[in-house]
């Protein structure tokens, strides 16, 4: 790590606008980046997203509306309606308080608070990738509101590694909470630093690197770190020293001896916080539903030779960005054979170049070369190395596949190699993405037919050797969906652990820990419902505007203007329909009159009632029994829209 170091701090010379020393500090800008996605973390830059057309639904309609999807709407307003505010009690004296904040029923927005007394350090910060019900979302951020009025206790934010599952929430958290001290590796600071220039419109990070054998005191706790290995360099695993008891979290990772672009897991370090007298350990369960032991990155360097060596014409390879480990093996087996890398994609060059200046990867002069120097040579001696493995619409892969891209273009004898596993939900367009390759006449190699990907995270059997090595008294999964933790609990229990001492928390659970090592689970939890982050705007989508984007989304919209006389209250003339994503108009003109019909008889009744016209009323009117005509006749519920206009 002291290579990295100096490393770091010659980067800093060379580009002092950066980082001043060990200390990082970057300014922030607004505007969104296009990243790609990482294995099981979803790790994927922002998309710019446009904002859906919405409106709120009025909550004041004295009818009952037909629901097609009552269930799911039931599942979808728990999971992202608001509670009611809970009084959270202080921490008690003489007793430690983990909260996961987030992580801990998703894969994804992981951060967890450790507070003692007036002391508070955060490990990781992390954002969480919209799930299908969420229309224009454009990812999640932990709810911070525990944290309000103790900003000035948090005496550090530690993260262990730069996916954006661990410090996409960072831009738009870190200024809330008094911009408190980031630490973390040099490239994970790295990262950060780069997608900050994202967001220049706020104040300045405040980021210090550190080395795997160095020690922190922030305030009550005491830091030190371990080297795991995961898909990206840089990752640790730290141990918290609190006056209670010691506390170890893995981060994401996976064991792995074998150095594969970084140093290899600190395997003798891990087993010596077994004679620590650990008090529990939070480990990664992303992979806990697999059985056996994850694959090493050195399982994975023979068979990506052999394929390089074999292949008859040029090799493309779809990966992710961040798995820097990966694109060496490559880059490497390049040298071996004497090909010649071509590297496409901002994210991934812009990856690439940071790793290098900062000495988590080595390259030799001439492996690596522009895409107007490939002419100069061979097919056979040409490895292309780029992004969208997951058929992203916009990434380098797709693009080639639709003959969209400027240079490139899949030509037969092409061998096209996808070296990630698929991101669940990403099936359908990888599936098409595959298929438009092998029209083109490529050979097409993935991982479910040879062993070209090794997950980041650790499964059943390594998670078992993780907690007799360190032994804890208590052991608590993280990361991952309640089944995971659930099946994790149960490796715990298979490795020694009293069930009484597995605690699987939920987001929010307020978990503590006195001197003598007793366990307490409060019952008031901290806030932890969803925050939407959409274009601009942060926390401003309601659980309201969803259901309404959600509704848009699966039976359209219907807007009806209605333009009516201010003296009598009568139509003008007949109502407008206007029907968007609900049906055609022009090929169902007899069910549009029978709505126009409908609207009619509405606002007439509305005549013979009143004696002025009531906006409010007709236009609840409308939403209602329009909503319930059309529910009867289509079994659809599109969003009404009524508009009146009073001439």
């Amino acid at each position: 790590m002291n290579v990295m170091k100096d490393s770091t701090d010659n980067l800093l010379s060379a580009n002092s606008s950066v980082i001043e020393k060990t200390d990082f500090t970057h300014s922030l800008t607004r505007r969104s980046t296009t990243e790609g996605r990482t294995d099981g973390d979803k790790n994927q830059a922002p998309k710019k997203s446009k904002n859906f057309p919405h409106k709120k639904s009025n909550q004041a309609t004295k009818k009952s509306r037909p629901e097609r999807h009552g269930e799911h709407k039931t599942r979808f307003m728990k999971k992202f309606a608001p509670k009611a505010q809970v009084k959270i009690p202080n921490v008690p004296n003489g007793r430690l308080r983990i909260i996961p904040i987030g992580g801990c029923e998703e894969v994804g927005r992981n951060m967890t608070v450790f507070e003692y007394g007036n002391d508070i350090i955060i490990v990781d910060m992390g954002l969480q990738w919209p799930e299908e019900d969420m229309p224009g979302i454009d990812y999640i951020i932990p709810n911070i509101e525990y944290l309000k009025g103790k900003e000035k206790n948090i005496r550090g934010v530690v993260i262990t590694h730069g996916h954006y599952d661990h410090i996409g929430a960072i831009p738009h958290l870190i200024p809330r909470l008094g911009n408190p001290i980031i630490y973390g590796t040099p490239l994970t600071l790295g990262i950060i630093a780069k997608r900050q220039e994202d967001f220049k419109d706020k104040q300045a990070l405040r980021l210090k690197s550190i080395a795997a054998d160095q020690k922190l005191v922030l305030g009550k706790f005491k830091v030190s770190f371990f080297v795991v290995s995961h898909n990206i360099p840089g990752s640790f695993g730290v141990v918290i020293d609190s006056p209670v008891g010691k506390i170890v979290h893995t981060g994401d990772f996976k064991i792995d001896a074998k150095i594969s672009g970084d140093i290899p897991t600190e395997i003798q370090k891990i087993k010596s916080l077994g004679q620590q007298n650990v008090l529990a350990l939070m480990a990664d369960s992303t992979n806990a539903p697999e059985t056996g032991h994850q694959l090493t990155e050195g399982d994975i360097q023979g068979n990506i030779d052999e394929i390089l060596n074999q292949a008859p014409g040029r090799i493309i390879v779809g990966t992710f960005s961040s798995l820097l480990g990966r694109i060496q093996q490559i880059i490497w087996s390049a040298e071996k054979l004497g090909k010649k890398v071509v590297i496409e994609g901002f994210s991934m060059k812009r990856s690439v170049e940071l790793a290098q200046q900062l000495g988590y990867m080595k390259v030799k002069k001439g492996t690596i070369m522009g895409l107007k120097d490939m002419r100069n040579y061979p097919d056979k001696k040409i490895i292309i190395l780029c992004t969208g493995a997951q058929g992203e619409d916009n990434a380098v892969l797709m693009r080639i596949a639709n003959n969209e891209h400027k240079t490139l273009k899949v030509e037969k004898g092409d061998t096209i190699v996808f070296s990630s596993s698929v991101i669940p939900g990403n099936e359908r367009s990888v599936q098409r993405l595959k298929d438009m390759l092998y029209r083109k006449g490529a050979e097409v190699i993935h991982y479910k037919m040879m062993d070209v990907h090794a997950g980041g995270h650790a499964k059943q059997e390594d998670l078992f050797e993780m907690i007799r090595m360190v032994r804890p008294k208590y052991h608590i999964p993280v990361y991952g969906n309640h089944s995971f933790l659930k099946i994790h609990g149960k490796v715990a229990l298979k490795a020694g652990i009293p069930e009484k001492r597995i605690i699987i928390p939920d987001n929010g659970q307020i978990i503590e820990f006195d001197n003598r090592g007793e366990l307490y689970i409060a019952k008031e939890k901290a806030p932890s419902e969803y925050v939407f982050v959409d274009g601009l705007g942060v926390g401003d989508v309601s659980h309201v505007v969803l259901r309404d984007r959600q509704m848009m989304s699966e039976d359209g919209m219907i807007v009806i203007i209605a333009t009516l006389s201010g003296k009598t209250g009568k139509m003008i003339h007949s109502p407008d329909i206007i029907s968007r994503g609900f049906i055609y108009m022009r090929e169902n003109k007899e069910l549009v009159e029978l709505i126009r019909t409908k609207i009619k008889n509405i606002i007439n009744e509305h005549n013979k009632t009143n004696g002025k016209i009531n906006d409010a009323y007709i236009k609840d009117a409308l939403r209602d029994d329009i909503g319930q005509f059309i529910f009867t006749k289509t079994q659809r519920r599109p969003m009404i829209l009524p508009v009146i206009i009073e001439i």
